[in-house]
């Protein structure tokens, strides 16, 4: 049963902007969601979205919101901390299994943590952690968090850094999961085919490392690869296909700055580190990543949408493995873009991050 969240409307009106490539009608599905952090679309046409303060709901195509769902585990609902991604498993129309990431209160602190469970019309049941980032510490900062699964079924999660200064340096340590992109098996684990399974020492979940803080991951349409964005510091936000075993370079390289002015690190290259495959200065704040895959929109098929917390969604032109084109779009609704996703029906959909968030759809308007 759905109740009409606080401050929660469907609204009836849509507003249309160019684009270079397609004119587009803009409409708020829901509002009145505090700090919304990710949306998976439900079979049935319906949304279930994540509140960053540790609530997960589920809107309906007219935009009633459910009340909060019964089971969410309690969260470290502070600073970048809370309830953050949220995905459905590939078999869900059969096991009814949704994977979810938030920050986990701990002893000694918090950490990202992943946890599934199965999804009924109130609430969750069955709630298992089947990984914690480690170690817990004292940070409310860069917790990574989006969830991809791959085309076996395998789970890949992005982690942080923790925005520890001097723990910056742990992001190129294989002893811990700061800074590190893992590979999970479905029921927890590591994958079998782990690059440092076998390294003494190692965490064996990780699949890549060297991050800062990566809050956008897609799978690319055609190679199956997992491409992600990543928080630079002051500059230097990162496009990247990620490698398994490869060094994505924080904090030895970036094309960044601290934010007080200060350099970091070596440079912007460096033997043996992956460099990104398109970076932004200054920063866009990215987030949330989507490949365009759907019909509505021909002319964006196979390209690449990341959010931008700094107010935008940046279209990226790909030939190959090469970003050619760049196009800033929807900087007309002046909001934090959170989240971005292609919808089975072939629109666009995005998240706004703010005390009365909206879910809006992106249509074609012509």
């Amino acid at each position: 049963m759905f109740v009409l969240a606080s401050g929660a409307v469907c609204a009836d009106t849509a507003r249309v902007f160019d684009t270079e490539l397609h004119k587009v009608r803009v409409t708020t599905v829901a509002t009145g969601l505090e700090h919304p952090w990710s949306v998976a679309f439900l079979p049935d046409g319906k949304f279930l979205v994540t509140e960053r303060p540790g609530r997960l709901r589920i809107i309906d195509a007219k935009g009633n919101v459910s009340a909060p769902l019964q089971g969410v585990p309690k969260v470290a609902a502070a600073g970048q901390g809370g309830l953050l991604d949220v995905v459905l498993a590939p078999d869900f129309a059969q096991s009814r299994r949704i994977y979810f990431s938030y920050a986990e209160p701990r002893d000694g602190g918090n950490g990202a943590s992943v946890a599934r469970a199965k999804l009924g019309s109130t609430g969750l049941s069955d709630v298992e952690v089947i990984f914690r980032q480690l170690p817990a510490v004292e940070s409310q900062g860069h917790l990574g968090s989006r969830l991809v699964f791959a085309r076996d079924g395998s789970l890949f999660v992005t982690l942080g850094e923790r925005q520890l200064k001097h723990f910056a340096v742990r992001a190129q340590d294989l002893e811990t999961h700061f800074g590190k992109i893992v590979h999970l098996q479905p029921d927890g684990g590591a994958a079998p085919d782990n690059p440092f399974l076998l390294v003494p020492g190692a965490q064996p979940e990780i699949w890549s490392y060297g991050h800062r803080n990566v809050q956008g991951a897609a799978l690319h349409p055609d190679t199956g690869e997992l491409w992600t964005t990543e928080h630079g510091p002051k500059g230097g936000d990162e496009l990247n296909r990620v490698k398994p075993g490869a060094n994505y370079g924080w904090p030895l390289v970036t094309y960044g700055i601290a934010y007080n002015g200060d350099k970091v690190g070596v440079g912007q290259e460096r033997v043996g580190i992956e460099p990104p495959v398109y970076y932004w200065v200054p920063s866009i704040a990215t987030s949330g990543l989507t490949f365009y895959t759907g019909d509505r929109f021909p002319k964006w098929h196979g390209q690449l949408f990341a959010g931008g917390l700094y107010g935008m969604v940046v279209r990226l032109q790909l030939e190959g493995e090469k970003v050619v084109k760049e196009e800033r779009i929807l900087t007309q609704l002046k909001q934090r873009i959170r989240d971005v996703r292609t919808g089975p029906d072939g629109l666009l959909y995005v998240l706004t991050d703010s005390p009365k968030g909206e879910l809006i759809s992106v249509a074609p308007a012509e």
